[in-house]
């Protein structure tokens, strides 16, 4: 039998490539999360050590918003990435720019693109992938089962409610411009639809600047919006101090819903209890039977 040798040089040279390769992914040990939900299933897991930065949509548990910051997730940089030093990067569905990204990979960090939806079975495989990137399959898959059932209970009671869908008009104050509408393909739109509403901007995707003839002819029944954008405008007072939407059915009834930005929008984790909570609110005649807690919906 003849048994190929490489020569002492060639050994020496394969050694060398062995300890300059990076780490396998599940064996990174500084890991940076970018995007709210990425980084609340890395905590959900049981890995929340090994994170050394996040972005600023990761705020979520309080541990999260604590870790060194690279940025919004749609405006990373390269410099701010590799100053931390990272073996691994989690990046969620929306971080960007890739030119950040491939700078980020061509410096020799490896990073794990996943894939991330508004639906449910997108959540068990953005879970399920994030479990696989840091070597903990077997509680990512307990993990799904948990949000399988919740999400199946909440569903159920959902599916229970008589009468018409309420028409729930998503409004978005962005930044320091004027008020965006959600229209279809969008995590909001989604949400309303999973606890038991209908849209009331449809005929488009994404968002929208809000329009006052819009919003008549939407004729919502309540008004949703994120905790933040209503502390951004100053109050529920403020909201319906707009002409336009104090005329529709729920600027006269004052039916506003006002839930926190990333457990609304987030698709991680606490989906199913987010889905209970707004349905809650969009039905409050209804019964729709509380999720049991669970540590990911629990943390400080």
């Amino acid at each position: 039998m003849m048994i190929a040798r490489l020569p002492f040089a060639g050994i020496a040279c394969a050694a060398a490539l062995l300890l300059l390769a990076p780490p396998a992914a599940a064996d990174a040990e500084r890991i940076v999360a970018v995007g709210g939900s990425t980084t609340e299933i890395v905590f959900a897991l049981g890995a929340s050590e090994r994170l050394v930065g996040a972005d600023t949509t990761s705020i979520y548990p309080a541990a999260a918003d604590a870790l060194p910051d690279v940025g919004y997730v749609r405006q990373l940089s390269a410099e701010g990435l590799l100053s931390l030093s990272p073996d691994l990067i989690l990046a969620g569905g929306e971080a960007g720019p890739d030119t950040a990204l491939a700078q980020t990979e061509a410096a020799g960090v490896r990073i794990v693109k996943l894939e991330e939806g508004f639906a449910s079975e997108d959540v068990y495989a953005h879970i399920a992938e994030v479990g696989a990137a840091l070597g903990r399959e077997a509680e990512a898959a307990a993990l799904n089962e948990a949000l399988k059932q919740d999400m199946d209970q909440v569903l159920a009671d959902v599916a229970k409610i008589e009468g018409r869908k309420p028409r729930v008009l998503f409004l978005l104050q962005a930044g320091r411009g004027g008020l965006l509408v959600g229209g279809d393909r969008t995590a909001a739109n989604a949400m309303i639809e999973l606890a038991g509403g209908e849209n009331a901007a449809h005929g488009f995707t994404g968002y929208k600047p809000f329009s006052p003839e819009a919003a008549t002819e939407a004729a919502p029944d309540i008004l949703l919006v994120t905790d933040q954008s209503i502390e951004m405008l100053g109050g529920t007072d403020k909201l319906l101090a707009d002409p336009a939407l104090a005329a529709t059915p729920a600027g006269a009834a004052k039916r506003v819903v006002s839930m926190d930005a990333l457990y609304l929008a987030g698709f991680g984790p606490r989906l199913a209890h987010a889905v209970r909570d707004l349905a809650a609110l969009l039905h409050p005649q209804a019964a729709i039977a509380p999720l049991p807690p669970r540590p990911w919906t629990e943390a400080e």
